[in-house]
């Protein structure tokens, strides 16, 4: 009862999703559905959809809190771009965006190609759900 209190009296926050394998979007998107600050997750499955909803969510006054990105969008989806791609382009369109890579990649010095295009970090896919989780909650909650 107290969690419920708690979290009414907080904005919801929206968090972006992209991500080429669904059962990752999932994942995340359990995860983050047991956190106490209430998020809405969109989740889009290329790069190409990713910049296109974070424009899309934009233009409706639903700019995206955060944006968690994987790396290699292009392995099981149909999309052209990666995720270091897609965060140029998001970036290009607006520059206060954050974004946090989130990827298997991490020991292939890829992490510093997603910093270079304007992530703000990145979190290694092997960390635990409840780590993961605590680092989204960090972020989201100090802009409150």
């Amino acid at each position: 009862m107290q969690r419920g209190l708690k979290t009414m009296s907080k904005k919801t926050k929206v968090v972006l999703v992209v991500d080429d394998e669904d059962t990752m979007r999932e994942i995340i998107q359990l995860n983050l559905s047991r956190s106490p600050i209430p998020i809405t997750v969109h989740n889009a499955s290329t790069g190409e959809e990713g910049v296109a909803l974070y424009r899309m969510l934009c233009e409706k006054g639903e700019k995206p809190d955060l944006v968690i990105m994987d790396i290699n969008l292009t392995q099981w989806g149909t999309g052209s771009i990666d995720g270091v791609e897609a965060t140029r382009q998001i970036m290009a369109f607006d520059p206060d965006a954050v974004i946090y890579g989130y990827t298997a990649w991490f020991t292939h010095g890829v992490e510093k190609q997603l910093i270079d295009a304007g992530a703000k970090q990145v979190i290694e896919r092997t960390v635990r759900p409840s780590e993961f989780r605590k680092i989204v909650e960090e972020y989201l909650s100090s802009g409150e």
